[in-house]
């Protein structure tokens, strides 16, 4: 078994916490969920943090968190704004593959029900259709595996998972 770590990247609600889960107890890992490691670090909720601070303050906690914490040899769920930090996508990309899980819109629209209230990093207002076009250009660059992350059960992201690093070697 490799010490690499699985870095799980994609839109709110595209289940990365859920099969982060599953995916750690499959591969004999330990889970880290970065938005629970933010939480930590300042001792509020991401929501608490964002409506004190502004969004820009929370995408630059979350880019510290990403190049400093330890987060080896586990699966790493990240927070959706992630891919705004080139060095800490870079930072990843150094500790195991970057997988993305593809979520379309309209499962992203049914899936999030509390945008008020989820600590999601973007300006006020911003709709869910903005955050997925906005965003989703930089999953696909920064993503080394893609995998579907509507249509099926979190188990079975899971295998899809497994099933790409198998392939790739990075198991």
């Amino acid at each position: 078994m490799s010490e690499s770590s699985v870095i799980l990247i994609g839109m709110p609600g595209a289940g990365k916490s859920t099969t982060g889960v599953l995916l750690a107890k499959r591969l004999a890992k330990a889970f880290i969920d970065t938005d629970i490691l933010i939480q930590q670090q300042v001792d509020m909720t991401l929501q608490d943090y964002l409506n004190q601070h502004g969004y820009m303050a929370l995408r630059e906690l979350e880019a510290d968190v990403l190049t400093s914490a330890s987060l080896e040899n586990a699966v790493v769920a990240t927070g959706g704004s992630a891919v705004y930090s080139d060095s800490a996508m870079r930072r990843l990309a150094t500790l195991g593959p970057r997988v993305f899980l593809d979520l379309k819109l309209s499962s992203m629209q049914a899936r999030i029900h509390n945008q008020a209230t989820r600590g999601l990093a973007s300006q006020p207002g911003t709709t869910l259709e903005t955050i997925f076009a906005e965003r989703l250009p930089l999953y696909r660059q920064y993503a080394d595996i893609t995998v579907a992350a509507d249509g099926g059960t979190a188990e079975e992201v899971v295998q899809a998972i497994v099933d790409r690093l198998s392939a790739g070697g990075s198991v």
